[in-house]
């Protein structure tokens, strides 16, 4: 790469300081035209990606290379599934309400002096990811929508996908300028951790740092900045069945939260199970037997183990094994992200001894209950310290697009700026805009002949629209 790190920041800057003016149409104008130039040049990125399988799979086969990150890479899916996905997904966004000039608050502190906090976008975030190529094109097209500019980072074993995915996007930015003042340097892609290292010295041009990827990922880039850092840690994810689970909820919800996609990070890791549900027959049977005849591999403590080996059922000779669908769990097993189809099971004596495994080993990503007594649903959710809670509802949930964001920029662990799944309000913050005639604070105070404020709320649907461009 022939420009210094700084080179790459001071132009994120300068895309950043333009996107501040460009209007609602205008960012429609551009993701629509990158959904065009993807479809156009599916075939290419299809190569590509192809190219990156090809050598992911020589590394699976020398172990260097898990088999749950290698599902990751593939862009395209059966009968182009997700790259179809993926198209839809910009559409998504750009049918989504501008998130910027959104007025959140208004006050006439004097007459003619009105105070507004209005939505504006971070300005330059720098996004670092493993894995999934089509990330690329989500975050793009989020900072987009929200004015910011973007500067990426993939995993390298995506980087022939990655390259050909930036390459068409910003084939898109570069073709609607003869049209609209949009600037190309809005989204640029980098390519190695030696860029990684400069970028994060980079806080006068950065404003957000996004780590999407493993715990020790996040880790890292929060020790090595001084920048911000929205954090995406594990997705150790729990699924805990109270004494009044459904039967008729419970299995299929717990296979879908294991088996829909086990190497996302809303898979669920952990089966926490009452005590109570221990009987021949139950709702717990049912739901061990759904997971075994999934592919599920279980690492059971003593008692949901002791229950597997002395259930019929579930102990067949010749149909599940011990060491093979089940076996002895560790300590460290409740704490791993297994992001296979392997699942942590551990039986409680209550509700609270729920909650408390679960805010003792959970990353605080997404939590469910299944139950059928409301307040234990409520307890549940009011204890557990998770971004999402959940209630009779698969973990798989917990995702930008299925809450309709159109797409996310990750998932955030923090408890400040935003949490859960982080789309375009995510990638907002807010300025306070005063308007006067003249006002002077010397003229406000306590005593003779000095002005009060009057701190007057203006009913915000009389202003909202104001500031969207």
């Amino acid at each position: 790469m022939s420009q210094s790190i700084e080179q790459v920041a001071v132009q994120a800057r300068q895309a950043a300081n333009q996107l501040q003016n460009v209007t609602s149409s205008q960012k429609s104008v551009v993701l629509q035209r990158i959904r065009q130039k993807l479809q156009e040049h599916k075939e290419e990125i299809f190569a590509a990606n192809a190219q990156d399988l090809k050598l992911a799979q020589a590394e699976v086969d020398k172990g260097n290379l898990s088999a749950s990150l290698f599902k990751r890479l593939d862009i395209k899916g059966p009968n182009e599934e997700k790259f179809n996905t993926l198209l839809q997904g910009v559409t998504d966004v750009d049918n989504l309400p501008d998130p910027i000039g959104q007025v959140s608050r208004a006050t006439e502190l004097d007459q003619g002096l009105d105070l507004y906090r209005v939505s504006a976008p971070v300005g330059v975030i720098l996004v670092i990811f493993e894995a999934r190529p089509e990330v690329v094109v989500n975050i793009s097209c989020l900072a987009i929508k929200s004015s910011n500019a973007a500067i990426l980072k993939g995993g390298k074993e995506a980087f022939h996908t990655l390259t050909a995915l930036t390459k068409v996007m910003q084939e898109a930015l570069h073709s609607v300028r003869k049209e609209i003042p949009f600037p190309t340097n809005a989204i640029q892609l980098v390519a190695t951790r030696e860029q990684i290292s400069g970028l994060l010295q980079q806080d006068r041009y950065i404003d957000l740092v996004i780590p999407r990827g493993s715990n020790s990922l996040v880790r890292h880039i929060q020790n090595n900045t001084r920048i911000p850092v929205l954090g995406h840690a594990d997705g150790i994810c729990s699924v805990f069945l109270d004494d009044t689970a459904d039967p008729n909820k419970a299995p299929g919800l717990v296979v879908d939260a294991k088996t829909n996609y086990p190497a996302a990070c809303n898979s669920a890791e952990t089966l926490l199970v009452h005590r109570k549900l221990l009987v021949p027959g139950g709702v717990l049977e049912r739901t061990i037997q759904n997971l075994f005849d999934n592919g599920v591999s279980l690492r059971c403590d003593a008692a949901s183990l002791d229950f597997i080996r002395q259930n019929p059922t579930l102990n067949q000779a010749g149909t599940y094994r011990e060491g093979e669908q089940f076996a002895a769990s560790t300590p460290e097993d409740y704490d791993t992200e297994f992001l296979d189809l392997c699942m942590a099971v551990r039986v409680v004596d209550s509700l609270e001894d729920a909650i408390d495994h679960i805010n003792t080993h959970s990353s605080k990503h997404t939590d469910c209950i299944v139950t059928e007594t409301a307040a234990h649903a409520e307890k549940f959710m009011n204890m557990v310290d998770a971004a999402g809670v959940f209630w009779n509802a698969s973990t798989r949930f917990a995702d930008g697009f299925r809450y309709g964001f159109g797409t996310e920029v990750g998932v955030s662990t923090n408890k400040t700026h935003a949490r859960g799944p982080v789309g375009l309000e995510g990638l907002t913050i807010y300025k306070y805009r005063l308007y006067g005639h003249g006002h002077k604070a010397g003229d406000f105070g306590v005593g003779a002949g000095k002005k009060q404020y009057s701190h007057h709320p203006i009913p915000l649907e009389t202003v909202q629209g104001k500031f969207v461009k």
